[in-house]
């Protein structure tokens, strides 16, 4: 293939899972399937919060967006997965590609802030909780999501910026089921050192920050509890703090897989499982864990099931 530079390609190729042509069907299935519930799932949490009197509270205004988000950057890629698994021209227009890698990233980030914000929130209202409806306002509420947004939009239009300014002459065929960007770098000819470098500081900065937020909120959170006297005070203040914990722990579980794994010839096959985890099968698991370890949320959705 002959040099090309960025401007003259107009196309990339997305090359899928490796099994992908044998199994193509059964994928489509049962990828159509969980990305059904996700959207049921999320777009249900999101009307349950907002018709339910009682859910009206920091932590489920944090959880409606966290569901929000989860919607937008699933929908960012799965259709297209689910399109490539039945079509034979698995082509995506150069246009397509920043526009899935800008919303994919966006949303990305917007996650990892929003439960770094929904770890506040519990430490709040475990240890302050006199102080708690003053520190978690709504006006407080409110900047925390814009700075959510605000900060995943900058580290999205960073990436996708500097990513698609590159030349690419190796190839067009990228070697993952999306437009993410260590594979399109892989396709560049242009020096990526600048790239690397922004990977580095931005992502490890996105990561350590709202890792470190989560850490301490939960440090406080857990001598608070075990300072209470009575069994039934530490049981209550735990249970609050279960689903959100359990989300913490997938998402930043996968994330940790897909950064930390040594490099190996199946790195790449792994990075594709560890994304479709991270992408597509989380965005279904939250309105799960938020539904089935979650009283309140429970006792909502029986009061909805008696209405109709």
């Amino acid at each position: 293939m002959k040099p090309r530079n960025a401007t003259e390609v107009t196309e990339f190729f997305l090359l899928g899972f490796g099994a992908q042509q044998k199994f193509r069907y059964i994928l489509f299935i049962v990828f159509l399937v969980i990305y059904g519930i996700s959207m049921i799932g999320n777009v249900g949490m999101i009307l349950l919060i907002k018709t339910d009197s009682r859910l009206q509270t920091p932590m489920y205004f944090f959880l409606q967006h966290l569901a929000f988000v989860d919607i937008c950057y699933t929908s960012a890629i799965t259709p297209k997965m689910l399109q490539n698994f039945i079509v034979e021209n698995k082509s995506i227009s150069f246009v397509g590609c920043i526009v899935q890698l800008l919303v994919y990233a966006l949303f990305a980030t917007n996650d990892c802030y929003l439960l770094a914000a929904m770890a506040v929130d519990r430490y709040v209202a475990i240890c302050n909780p006199l102080r708690y409806p003053i520190v978690m306002s709504r006006t407080v509420c409110i900047q925390l999501v814009i700075g959510s947004y605000a900060i995943g939009s900058i580290n999205a239009s960073v990436h996708t910026g500097f990513t698609f300014s590159l030349s690419f002459c190796k190839s067009n065929i990228i070697n993952h089921f999306f437009c993410d960007v260590p594979p399109i770098l892989s396709l560049s000819c242009s020096s990526i050192n600048i790239n690397i470098l922004l990977l580095l500081v931005f992502v490890g900065f996105n990561l350590m920050f709202t890792v470190m937020v989560v850490i301490f909120s939960y440090i406080y959170i857990i001598g608070a509890i075990l300072k209470m006297s009575s069994n039934s005070g530490r049981k209550k203040a735990f249970s609050t703090c279960v689903s959100h914990l359990t989300a913490v722990t997938i998402f930043y579980g996968t994330l940790c897989y897909m950064y930390l794994q040594p490099h190996s010839s199946n790195s790449e096959e792994n990075m594709k499982v560890a994304s479709t985890f991270y992408g597509i099968i989380i965005p279904m698991l939250n309105p799960l864990i938020y539904s089935l370890r979650n009283k309140e949320v429970k006792e909502a959705l029986k009061v909805m099931g008696r209405k109709f």
